[in-house]
């Protein structure tokens, strides 16, 4: 698919973002996927299946609160799959669906890339920043 047809899917009829009441719905799965913790939470469940706590843990310094409402985004939005074992005391595991696979995929190139250029980053921010003091 050309960039063009990605633009004018996510685009109104005169090329510009929806800027009405609602937000596109591309955008906003754009948003839950690239999100603070969604991003880690991908990326984590590309090895394998975690518990809550598990997954909290290796995620480290989130809340609760916090990855239970992305845990339940990313599940609405099918990329997550929660199972719910009928167990004392209860057990919830989390994993990817097909579909959260490939964006986990796609959200792991793209930190492997920060990672990669965090160097030519930090420079340019130098610069940047050196050039902003003189002005």
């Amino acid at each position: 698919m050309a960039v063009s047809d990605v633009v004018s899917s996510v685009t109104g009829p005169t090329g510009k973002y929806d800027t009405g009441e609602q937000m596109c719905p591309h955008r906003m799965v754009l948003e839950h996927v690239t999100s603070r913790w969604g991003v880690l939470v991908l990326i984590e469940l590309l090895e394998r299946p975690y518990r809550f706590s598990e997954l909290r843990r290796a995620i480290g310094r989130v809340s609760e609160k916090m990855l239970t409402q992305t845990l339940q985004t990313l599940e609405r939005d099918g990329l997550i799959h929660r199972d719910a074992k009928p167990v004392i005391p209860p057990r919830v595991d989390y994993s990817l669906t097909d579909l959260g696979r490939e964006a986990a995929q796609q959200v792991r190139g793209l930190a492997l890339w920060t990672e990669e250029r965090m160097a030519e980053v930090l420079k340019a921010r130098e610069v940047y920043d050196a050039r902003r003091s003189t002005s």
